[in-house]
């Protein structure tokens, strides 16, 4: 068996999941493999400043002001383009701004490369089709439906989120050997096993009352004041914790607002203790980003869906309601009433529990890292 020596990771900074997917595998990679040099870059970070803002925190402004936009180009794109040239033009564009992850491509020259966003799996195969790079490559699709932009020429793996997405790809074409259902990778604290009395105590939170999570993503995005707002007007008894993620502007103002709550609520922005949240919530109230979702499962933690990004998270949240490990929050007039309704129904909440540990897959990155030592044999 060929031994790795040099893995390359690349992501791509476009919403926060694709990033901390991309983390979750690097952390895998390097216990599985400690003698390998692992190396992982956000593709956009070596693109000129002009493409970064227009491909990553465009993406970002574009959910917050125009989220039917959203979901109807990822719709539109999601069918074949009319013309192939369509896509050769959108390649272009592509390398014309990422030269600088080329080289590095070529002067890091990994034995294997793992893609969390399709951008860089495209300009990898664009390399290997012009004979200038050799080496094996997947692509671990980061939520629970596939779009056709994951679809890529010459990937030699997909790593895809359930046995849903292997039946998806192979009546695209996809080989069946080039698909593994792996889940989505996740932190790797998240397969860990949760002192809660412990992380009671370090966060201050009493064992006496319910908590409910209100997370708005890593970026912080949609009305995440508005949903906060539903829960003041429904929910006593119960203390709430809002994560507001890299929002600052976010954050202060619902802090400023929190003091005058009804409701016990604490405030916090961007954290790396999102595992142990998660073990001490008893629901969490959320948009259904891929990683969100995947981390959430791997908890056991039953979710409320809010405000859903038009396009993959509708999809994502239809297989949550499908697989019942969440119900529906998107009206804001009913939001704090569903959830207040849901937490005393404690039969029901242990069904979403078990629903969700059945779809929960907190040892997907490792199943991941392993795929890429397959790849060399």
């Amino acid at each position: 068996m060929s031994e790795l020596r040099r893995i390359a990771i690349f992501s791509a900074s476009a919403g926060a999941g694709h990033t901390r997917a991309a983390e979750a595998l690097e952390s895998a990679c390097r216990q599985r493999y400690p003698a390998a040099e692992v190396q992982h870059l956000d593709t956009l970070a070596l693109a000129p400043k002009s493409f970064r803002r227009l491909y990553g925190q465009g993406y970002v402004d574009f959910v917050n002001h125009a989220p039917e936009l959203v979901g109807a180009i990822y719709e539109r794109t999601n069918r074949p383009p009319k013309h192939p040239a369509a896509e050769r033009l959108g390649l272009l564009l592509q390398r014309l701004n990422t030269r600088p992850f080329v080289k590095f491509l070529r002067e890091f020259q990994p034995d294997v490369v793992a893609h969390t966003h399709f951008l860089p799996a495209y300009l990898v195969s664009h390399e290997k089709k012009r004979g200038r790079f050799a080496a094996p490559h997947l692509v671990v699709v980061t939520d629970f439906d596939v779009h056709r932009f994951w679809l890529c020429p010459g990937i030699d793996r997909y790593c895809v989120a359930r046995e849903d997405n292997r039946v998806h790809l192979a009546a695209l074409g996809e080989p069946a050997d080039r698909i593994e259902v792996t889940g989505i990778p996740i932190a790797p604290v998240f397969a860990e096993r949760p002192d809660v009395a412990a992380l009671r105590r370090k966060h201050g939170v009493a064992g006496d009352r319910p908590l409910v999570l209100v997370l708005g993503g890593g970026f912080g995005v949609g009305p995440v004041e508005s949903l906060v707002e539903g829960l003041w007007s429904a929910l006593r008894g119960v203390e709430i914790v809002v994560v507001a993620g890299k929002n600052e502007a976010l954050r202060k103002r619902l802090e400023k607002r929190s003091e005058k709550a009804p409701t016990p609520t604490r405030i916090l922005g961007f954290t790396r203790e999102m595992h142990e949240w998660m073990a001490l919530a008893c629901l969490a109230v959320t948009k259904p980003g891929g990683l969100t979702t995947s981390e959430a499962l791997a908890r056991g933690l039953p979710l409320v869906v809010a405000n859903p990004i038009p396009g993959q998270e509708t999809r994502n949240a239809t297989m949550l309601f499908e697989e019942g490990a969440a119900i529906s929050g998107e009206n804001p007039w009913t939001l704090g009433f569903r959830v207040a309704r849901l937490l005393q129904d404690q039969e029901r909440l242990s069904r979403m529990r078990a629903a969700a540990r059945r779809l929960g897959r907190p040892d997907a990155a490792d199943a991941v890292a392993g795929e890429l030592q397959r790849l060399l044999l």
